[in-house]
């Protein structure tokens, strides 16, 4: 189980990273190698924190999109321009994410490095998020879902059945015990390709 990350880290969320994943110097936009879509798995961010838009209790929310995210095969680029992110797409688009606040943050990161303007940035975000079907087992468990990277890569193989090898990656948070997020790859047409490979177990945290 990989405790490092694709990308650095993001607003609320722990640092990431290795030399393997560290940030490239150089960030062009439009110059990438493929997308990451980052799904948190929302109680293990809740589990340490008390942020009112995402932990209110009753919410129970399960994966949620931390952002789209591109990548080189070694590294990521961020923050590639200064354009801004209009009023009328922050309120249209604001829902795909679990907080108001997260939005920004991403336009600003990531997605100005997509070569996309922004509302074409965020419904890209939303396509490939809302393409990938999420697991029966993984919806809203009740009880701790105890698993390894490779059920949990046959799960979403099985309720994606064009999903590429290694296209689904977990990441963990507490040293490797608990899984934190997701990140499912495609290239720039849309389809399904590999990340990299994990290893291990982990221990996935019931929906509150």
């Amino acid at each position: 189980m990989r405790t490092g990350g694709i990308h650095g880290p993001g607003r609320g969320y722990p640092a990431r990273g290795g030399p393997r994943h560290a940030k490239a110097p150089r960030a062009v936009t439009g110059q990438f190698d493929y997308y990451a879509v980052a799904l948190s798995w929302s109680p293990s961010y809740c589990a340490s924190r008390s942020a009112p838009d995402q932990c209110a209790v009753g919410r129970q929310l399960g994966f949620v999109l931390h952002g789209l995210w591109p990548q080189y095969e070694t590294g990521y680029p961020s923050n590639c321009t200064k354009q801004k992110l209009p009023n009328d797409v922050r309120e249209k688009y604001t829902p795909l994410f679990p907080s108001p606040k997260l939005i920004g943050h991403e336009w600003s990161k990531h997605g100005t490095c997509s070569g996309l303007e922004p509302a074409a940035y965020f419904d890209l975000s939303a396509r490939l998020k809302d393409q990938l079907a999420i697991p029966e087992p993984y919806w809203k468990p009740a009880a701790p879902v105890r698993t390894t990277n490779a059920e949990l890569y046959s799960a979403f193989k099985d309720a994606n059945p064009a999903l590429a090898r290694d296209g689904v990656l977990p990441f963990c948070a507490s040293g490797g015990r608990f899984l934190r997020e997701v990140h499912a790859c495609y290239d720039k047409s849309g389809s399904s390709r590999s990340c990299s490979p994990g290893q291990a177990s982990f221990l996935i945290q019931s929906v509150r």
